[in-house]
């Protein structure tokens, strides 16, 4: 594709290994609410929606109001835990460092909450490459809605063919088709099985792999 003037990514299961954390913390809560807690595995297969919709697959069979109260309990509980077992992927670091060059912008549009993703991206040392940060609670709707996305392209000035998402989920190869832009899945994110019958336009095991596809900026 043609030199790529802004490459947006997806955050959990793309950028950093965050299941063990949100696992721990979703059954910290349903501990709370006297349950038992739940498989990683199960609670893997939940993310990727945003916060609200996690808790309301952890606490099958709760009333809305329920879930909204739960979700005021949750988010404490994860702050708590952002950073115990919270890492980048490998090859994202040296990744990062190779994509950010003069004249492309590097951006983060995430489902999860936008606090505890900032918090993430500068305990890591990440924070420094993204010219911006969007959450789950940045717009009025999340991923798939295209709305953070175009929000993206309009800021950085970038059309849709000098622009790439890059996630590992259907969620964001959607994200990307709703857009109109082009899709980098990653084969090595949260639920990799799920991406196997997907169709981006481009596949990567190691972000490294990236650069080769973006061209020099």
């Amino acid at each position: 594709m043609p030199d790529v003037k802004l490459v947006v990514f997806d955050l959990d299961g793309t950028l950093i290994d965050s299941a063990e954390d949100i696992a721990h913390a979703v059954n910290e809560l349903r501990e709370q609410f006297e349950l038992a807690p739940l498989p990683l595995k199960t609670i893997e297969s939940y993310i990727g929606n945003g916060v609200r919709k996690l808790l309301e697959r952890a606490l099958p069979g709760f009333e809305r109001e329920s879930v909204e109260d739960a979700h005021e309990i949750y988010l404490p509980i994860y702050r708590r835990r952002l950073l115990d077992n919270t890492r980048a992927y490998p090859g994202v670091v040296p990744a990062l460092a190779e994509l950010d060059v003069p004249g492309r912008t590097l951006a983060v549009l995430t489902n999860k909450p936008l606090q505890p993703s900032i918090m993430i991206l500068e305990g890591l040392g990440l924070r420094q490459h993204f010219a911006q940060v969007y959450g789950g609670d940045s717009f009025e709707h999340k991923k798939p809605d295209p709305a953070g996305l175009r929000c993206l392209l309009d800021e950085a000035a970038a059309g849709t063919q000098e622009t790439l998402f890059v996630g590992d989920s259907a969620v964001d190869l959607e994200t990307a088709r709703n857009a109109g832009v082009r899709c980098c899945l990653v084969t090595y994110g949260i639920r990799p099985e799920t991406v196997a019958s997907l169709k981006p336009d481009f596949r990567v095991d190691d972000l490294r792999k990236l650069a080769s596809i973006v061209g020099k900026g």
